[in-house]
């Protein structure tokens, strides 16, 4: 929890706004969920988690220190929660973990402590999305986005990946590979099987903010990276935006626009 400590009370010291971006022009942007049940899902984030309403033109989103979570009505029923897909949950850390936990009871939502550590607990959240909790009582704000957790047959390859399309910067949590991105991290796990992309499942995609879009996307195209939708403008939520899915099926969206919002 050490290592990460500069870059959490960061991203608190920011007050809801995205980190400035990396060298490459990244930071972590959002993280978007298609449900079933888009209110009881909100419900839960500005409750347990002091998540606030926000929008970009006409797209409703939750703002917290570091992300972006945006929540929709899932066209079909999704096919499956975060585990058994490549991002097995999302991580945040918490100033008072005791009274996150007493919302989330109140709430409804069921949580566990991971391996016994009463500091450190898993909850599932609506539409089987598994948020995990950290306390950190350093924090000056009482939530800040801390990590994405992907899963993969190969923790050091996908590393890889994001280190170089990115400018992630490699390093380590725990036991788990990380590829630091302003804002968070991305932890790579050993996986004993492979995972569904994230396509469909409720947690759909995560985001990142690019500062220089279409010439980034530009640079990737050269370095042979292929899109699933190249780079346009979306006028009426004021974000350009593009989409590509990383090699073990994690479906990422690129924009410019929700730094400042």
């Amino acid at each position: 929890m050490r290592r990460l400590l500069p870059i959490l009370l960061f991203a608190c010291g920011l007050h809801a706004q995205l980190a400035p971006p990396n060298d490459a022009g990244v930071s972590i942007g959002h993280l978007h969920l298609l449900v079933s049940d888009p209110d009881a899902q909100k419900k839960v984030w500005i409750e347990a988690l002091g998540a606030e309403p926000a929008k970009t033109g006409t797209l409703e989103m939750l703002r917290l220190p570091g992300v972006f979570v945006i929540v929709g009505k899932a066209r079909t029923e999704p096919t499956g929660g975060t585990d058994g897909s490549t991002i097995h949950h999302i991580g945040f850390a918490v100033k008072d973990m005791a009274a996150v936990k007493a919302k989330l009871d109140a709430a409804g939502v069921s949580s566990a402590p991971v391996n016994g550590n009463p500091n450190q607990i898993l909850a599932q959240f609506p539409d089987k999305v598994i948020v995990e909790l950290t306390a950190d009582p350093a924090l000056t704000a009482p939530v800040a986005m801390h990590h994405i957790h992907l899963a993969t047959a190969d923790p050091e390859a996908l590393r890889g990946w994001y280190v170089k399309t990115f400018g992630a910067k490699a390093g380590t949590r725990a036991n788990f590979l990380a590829a630091f991105v302003p804002g968070g991290e991305i932890d790579t796990r050993k996986a004993a099987q492979a995972q569904s992309p994230t396509k469909g499942r409720t947690l759909d995609h995560i985001g990142f903010e690019v500062k220089g879009l279409e010439a980034f996307c530009k640079k990737l195209e050269a370095d042979g990276v292929k899109f699933e939708s190249p780079v346009r403008d979306v006028p009426q939520i004021g974000l350009k935006i593009a989409f590509l899915t990383d090699p073990e099926g994690t479906r990422i969206e690129l924009t410019e626009g929700l730094a400042g919002k």
